[in-house]
C-alpha cells in the first residue's frame, strides 16, 4: 500500500473512531450536568483548536492557489478562444448536473414523503431550540439583500467586479477572485512570450508552495479529523437523529444515487473513464471533503489529486476545479429541493408542479451562489422557501442534522467537480487528435 493510502486510512479511522467517542460522550454526560460541562470544555479548549489548525492551514492557501492555477491555466492555453469553449463546456456540464441533482431531490422527496404525519410536538420543539439559529439565518439572508434596482445592479457587480480585490480575497469571496484570475491570466497570453513565462514561471512556484502547506495540514489530518467529528457528535449525539431518521436517511440514500449510479454514468458515456477506478482514485478528497465539510477547504486536495492520480492536466485542473467550488455544487442543489419539498410536506403545503419547477431553478442558482464553507447555503435556502410559500423559519426543523448532511452534499460537490475535469479532459483530448 502507498504512504498516501496509509494516510487516508488512517483519516477514516480517526472519522469512525471520533464518531463514535462522540456518541458515546454525548450518551453517558446526557443526564450529568457536570461532566456535560467538562465535556463542553474540553471540546471548546482542546478538540475545537486542534481542529481549526488543520481547516485554517487548508483555507488560508485557497486563495492564492485559486488564483495561481486559474492564471497559468488560462495563460498556458495560450488561445481565447479555447478559453471560450473550455467555459461553455464547463458551465453547460454544471448547470446540467445541478439541475438533475435537485429533480433528484424533489423525486425522492416525492416518492417517501418523510415529512408527512409529522408529530406537532416535535416541530414545535425543534422550533424552538433552534429559534436563535433561524434568527442568525435570517438576519445573514437579509444583510445580503439590496433595497432597490441600482443596489442589486451594484451587488452584481460586487459580486463580479467588485472595486477591491484584495478585500474581495480577505473575505474569502470566491467569484471576484475566480474573474480576476481569468482576466489576468487572459492579459498573459497577450504579452511577450519570454514576459508570459517569467510570471507563469512564478505562479506556478506559488501553487507548488500551497499545495506543500496542504502537505503539511494534511500530516495531522488523522488527529484533526477525530477531533472534528467529536465535537459534532459529542454535541449533538443520537436523540435527534431517531427523530429525523427517515428524512437522514433518504437524503444520504440520494447521495449514495448521485454519487455510485449518477456519476458513475458520466464517467462512462462523457470521460470514457473506468468509473470504480476512478472513485477509488479519487477517495482522497472525498475523505477530506467528509471531513472539512468545505470545498474550498478541499480544493487543494481536489488539484493535487486530480493531477496526481487522476490524469487531469494542470490547466484543466487549475480551470475547472476552482469554478467548480464556487460554481457546482450538485450536492447542494440536491439538498435544497429535498428540504424545500420536506419542510412543505411537515406544515402539510402542496407545492404545484410549476412551484416545483421554480424549486429547481432557484436550487440551481443558488448552489452556484452558496459559499463553500460548512452550511453556507442555509442562508439563501431559506429565501428559496419564502419564493414558494414555504415558512422559512421551517428551516429550524432541520438544522440539528444539517452538519451530517453537510458533510455528505460536500462529498457530492467536489465529486462532481472531478467528474467535469474527466469530461473537459476527454473532449480536448478527443479534438486534439481529430
Amino acid at each position: 500500500m502507498s504512504s498516501g493510502g496509509a494516510s487516508h486510512n488512517k483519516i477514516l479511522i480517526g472519522l469512525g473512531l471520533g464518531a463514535l467517542c462522540g456518541i458515546a460522550a454525548n450518551a453517558l454526560t446526557q443526564d450529568a450536568p457536570r461532566a456535560k460541562h467538562v465535556l463542553d470544555v474540553a471540546i471548546d479548549s482542546v478538540a475545537h483548536p486542534i481542529g481549526q489548525i488543520f481547516l485554517r492551514l487548508l483555507f488560508v492557501v485557497v486563495m492564492p492557489l485559486v488564483f495561481a492555477s486559474i492564471a497559468v491555466g488560462v495563460s498556458s492555453l495560450g488561445d481565447l478562444k479555447k478559453l471560450g469553449r473550455l467555459g461553455a463546456r464547463t458551465l453547460f456540464f454544471f448547470v446540467l448536473t445541478s439541475g438533475a441533482s435537485a429533480v433528484l431531490g424533489i423525486a425522492a422527496l416525492h416518492l417517501v414523503r418523510p415529512g408527512s404525519g409529522f408529530p406537532p410536538e416535535t416541530i414545535a420543539e425543534l422550533q424552538a431550540k433552534y429559534a436563535g439559529d433561524v434568527r442568525s439565518l435570517a438576519e445573514k439572508a437579509a444583510a445580503g439583500a439590496p433595497s432597490d434596482l441600482l443596489g442589486r445592479v451594484n451587488q452584481i457587480l460586487d459580486m463580479f467586479l467588485p472595486r477591491n480585490i484584495l478585500k474581495a480575497a480577505v473575505e474569502m469571496q470566491m467569484i471576484p477572485v475566480i474573474v480576476f484570475a481569468l482576466v489576468f491570466g487572459a492579459a498573459l497570453t497577450l504579452i511577450e512570450r519570454e514576459r508570459r513565462a517569467s510570471m507563469n514561471t512564478l505562479l506556478e512556484a506559488l501553487g507548488d508552495a500551497m499545495v506543500t502547506i496542504v502537505g503539511f495540514a494534511m500530516k495531522l489530518a488523522p488527529y484533526a479529523v477525530f477531533c472534528l467529528i467529536f465535537g459534532v457528535t459529542a454535541r449533538f449525539g443520537l436523540g435527534l437523529l431517531q427523530k429525523l431518521g427517515l428524512y437522514v436517511v433518504l437524503i444520504l440514500a440520494c447521495y449514495l444515487i448521485q454519487l455510485l449510479v449518477f456519476y458513475p454514468v458520466l464517467l462512462t458515456l462523457l470521460a470514457r473513464r473506468n468509473p470504480w477506478k476512478f472513485l477509488k482514485d479519487a477517495m482522497p478528497i472525498m475523505v477530506t471533503a467528509l471531513s472539512t465539510s468545505s470545498s474550498s477547504a478541499t480544493l487543494p486536495t481536489s488539484i493535487r489529486v486530480a493531477q496526481e492520480s487522476l490524469g487531469i492536466r494542470p490547466q484543466i485542473a487549475g480551470f475547472v476545479l476552482p469554478l467548480g467550488a464556487t460554481m457546482n455544487m450538485n450536492g447542494t442543489a440536491l439538498f435544497e429541493g429535498a428540504v424545500v419539498l420536506f419542510v412543505a410536506q411537515v406544515f402539510g403545503i402542496d407545492l404545484s408542479l410549476q412551484q416545483q419547477l421554480v424549486v429547481v431553478g432557484m436550487c440551481v442558482l443558488t448552489a452556484i451562489g452558496a459559499a463553500g464553507v460548512p452550511g453556507g447555503s442555509l442562508p439563501l435556502l431559506m429565501g428559496v422557501m419564502a419564493q414558494v410559500g414555504v415558512p422559512p423559519d421551517g428551516i429550524a426543523i432541520i438544522l440539528g442534522v444539517d452538519r451530517v448532511l453537510d458533510m455528505g452534499r460536500t462529498v457530492i460537490n467536489v465529486m462532481g467537480d472531478q467528474i467535469c475535469a474527466a469530461y473537459i479532459e476527454a473532449a480536448e483530448t478527443k479534438r486534439a487528435a481529430a
